[in-house]
């Protein structure tokens, strides 16, 4: 179900008032029941997938809560390897035996790469044929019909039983309660992934009607469907325009698609998010931030502290400090930072195009180290900037304005660098994309479905989110006049200026 369309607004209706409705007991059931319909609308059949992993993981944390000794460590490992092993076969089958049977072709043993292409659909076919997918014979191209969100609840599961396992997080013994940490139907395809310390206690809690919760819960929900449908989706028309077929353009037009495509995708997924964490907040819910102004960031590390925070820090507590973080010497960390952001790439797709995008920010990361102890051992002192409440308000930026503005648009441009690798289709039309871009000429014209008022809309677009985030402007919801009268206006400008596709958020893919 899109939040972007008029059933999940009859959905969000109906299944708040019914939870103000209700006790405890009941609350709780109306909430899993309607997070499995929430997520059968888009498959039904693959209920089955998130209950095996639901059901599995439960008994795990409490058998690992239990147990000692190595039998710990393996009921962890059974845990991890039912839910990493789904999402493999599901997400990474076809990449993986493509690749192999391209490996193979280039060692040329035809036969073989043909045998390993054969099984491998095979296999797929007959998974698929299990839920339903008749016809199917090839996982090339099917990419569509697979689970939605399929990475993100199999994260959320994960730190479940991982966080058990550390000892951080009992064992959580209400079946319904613990399916609903899983199933909750604002962040259960994209996010934000939450931590069982968060979100447990919630779901046992008793939550009274606040007026002030349900104001600025739907005053972020209005917003993030603003960025969404009016911000979002107007500029995807010029995205998808240009990067189906980058050959055909010029390099402004893929320059303009790629500035586009960097507000794109902030404005898609941060707006899912608002309207995820905005729903949970009407009913009293408090989900963590996911997004803080990330495009003022003075640098690479600090924007991922400040982009898709819930996965950046999963990374970090699952991945990073595991491996050693920086406690086991300086190549090793570089060798970890590579390691997480190119996991983080694979995360996001079956495609080299992720895997580049990963570590060109991994390799941003490893250069901005190596380049602070360069300028130590030279004597220059390389202070980072501080991730500020805003650089306006912030001391040290009002010492150095220019220096601050410098760092976020040298920051902005390698940042943008990577989202052609995120965006493109190939390797190649990425590469085509950078070469023209590298070697544009001032007499191209911008060429596409959006004419030149469309296009000055779109960039009056994209100054206003900037100088909203840049000032840290909040759209107040304490007097109740004032926010009738802002949810009115944002309404109402969603409604006159939204693009309505119900064109499904990015982030559904992952």
């Amino acid at each position: 179900m899109l939040f972007n369309s008029l059933q999940f607004l009859l959905f969000f209706i109906v299944v708040t008032l019914s939870y103000f409705s209700l006790k405890w007991q009941g609350r709780w059931i109306l909430l899993l029941v309607a997070s499995c319909y929430f997520y059968m609308v888009f498959k039904p059949a693959y209920i089955v997938i998130l209950a095996l992993t639901i059901v599995i993981d439960y008994i795990a944390g409490i058998w690992i809560e239990k147990s000692s000794g190595r039998t710990r460590r393996w009921l962890l490992i059974v845990s991890l390897i039912t839910n990493l092993g789904i999402l493999a076969f599901f997400k990474y089958l076809g990449f993986f035996v493509e690749n192999l049977a391209m490996l193979f072709d280039t060692a040329h043993f035809p036969g073989l790469a043909d045998q390993t292409l054969s099984a491998g659909n095979r296999l797929f076919s007959k998974v698929l044929h299990l839920f339903g997918e008749s016809g199917i014979t090839s996982f090339k191209g099917n990419m569509e019909i697979l689970p939605v969100g399929l990475s993100f609840h199999t994260f959320q599961a994960m730190s479940y039983t991982i966080e058990v396992y550390r000892g951080n997080h009992k064992a959580e013994r209400h079946f319904g309660i613990y399916a609903l940490y899983v199933m909750f139907y604002p962040q259960l395809v994209a996010g934000p992934i939450e931590r069982p310390q968060n979100v447990l206690w919630q779901f046992h809690s008793y939550f009274k009607y606040d007026r002030e919760n349900v104001k600025s819960g739907l005053m972020q929900m209005a917003f993030g469907l603003f960025k969404k449908v009016v911000v979002a989706d107007r500029l995807a028309l010029l995205v998808t325009y240009a990067y189906d077929d980058p050959s055909q353009y010029n390099g402004l037009t893929l320059l303009a698609a790629t500035f586009f495509f960097t507000f794109q995708i902030y404005c898609d997924f941060s707006g899912y998010s608002d309207i995820a964490i905005g729903a949970a907040r009407v009913m009293g819910f408090d989900l963590m931030e996911n997004f803080r102004t990330p495009y003022i960031a003075q640098s690479v590390s600090e924007f991922w502290r400040r982009w898709h925070i819930s996965l950046s820090t999963w990374f970090r507590d699952y991945l990073y400090i595991p491996l050693g973080g920086n406690r086991k010497g300086e190549v090793r960390q570089y060798l970890n930072m590579l390691i997480v952001f190119l996991a983080s790439g694979l995360w996001h797709g079956p495609n080299w195009t992720y895997v580049i995008w990963g570590g060109l920010n991994g390799l941003y990361q490893v250069l901005a180290v190596l380049r602070d102890k360069l300028l130590a051992r030279l004597g220059f002192r390389s202070i980072p900037p501080r991730m500020v409440t805003s650089p306006v308000h912030d001391i040290e930026s009002r010492k150095s304005p220019v220096r601050v503005v410098v760092n976020v648009l040298i920051t902005f441009v390698l940042i943008m660098l990577t989202w052609v690798f995120f965006r493109a289709h190939t390797l190649g039309d990425a590469f085509l994309i950078l070469q023209r871009i590298g070697t544009l000429s001032f007499n191209d014209t911008i060429t596409g479905p959006l004419n030149k008022n469309e296009l000055w809309f779109s960039v009056f677009l994209i100054a206003f989110l900037l100088v909203k985030e840049y000032f840290y402007l909040t759209i107040p919801t304490r007097s109740t006049v004032q926010f009738v009268v802002l949810f009115a206006l944002i309404t109402f400008a969603t409604y006159l200026f939204g693009v309505f596709t119900s064109s499904q958020f990015i982030y559904f893919q992952f």
